[in-house]
């Protein structure tokens, strides 16, 4: 990454907060490890290992599909409690991917609680719904240009936490 600015992808840094929320999209990105981490402070942290999906190139005639810049990523959320979803595997597959997060206003009677966001990620096959205080995302490793939507697990490094952005 050159002057903090990987060309290419278009990913702009390699750690990202919830300040950039309006920038970022999950859409189809991979889900491959999910952890919910406790703390010294009285609220866990949950964490996502995901393949973000940096950009989402148009083929180019004769070129029929989309090829994709896919980075590994750790996506941490902070203080977060009010934790509930479900998980709809049929079949064999198992795969999970994002569709979409939403950041909403909580409507929350608890005073202390008011100001923090309600999250929802909805997925294909699973949904989300907590409140946490906000989040960081750590892109491990450069975006690599790929056909699919997903990296190999052996390329993506295996599942990882690791909040460490890439250099």
């Amino acid at each position: 990454m050159r002057n903090g600015y990987y060309q290419e992808s278009g990913l702009s840094k390699s750690i990202w907060s919830d300040a950039d929320f309006d920038e970022m999209g999950w859409h189809d990105a991979t889900v491959h490890g999910m952890s919910v981490q406790p703390t010294n402070d009285i609220l866990p942290r949950l964490l996502f290992d995901l393949d973000y999906l940096v950009r989402w190139v148009h083929p180019i005639p004769p070129a029929t599909h989309f090829s994709f810049w896919v980075s590994p990523a750790t996506l941490v959320f902070e203080d977060v409690f009010d934790l509930e979803g479900d998980l709809d595997f049929k079949g064999l597959a198992l795969d999970l991917e994002i569709d979409r997060v939403h950041r909403l206003v909580a409507d929350d009677t608890r005073p202390n609680f008011s100001h923090v966001p309600l999250w929802h990620i909805e997925g294909h096959a699973f949904e989300l719904k907590f409140r946490a205080s906000g989040f960081r995302q750590y892109f491990r490793q450069a975006p690599i240009l790929t056909s699919r939507q997903a990296l190999p697990y052996a390329e993506r490094g295996g599942c990882a936490f690791t909040e460490l952005g890439f250099s």
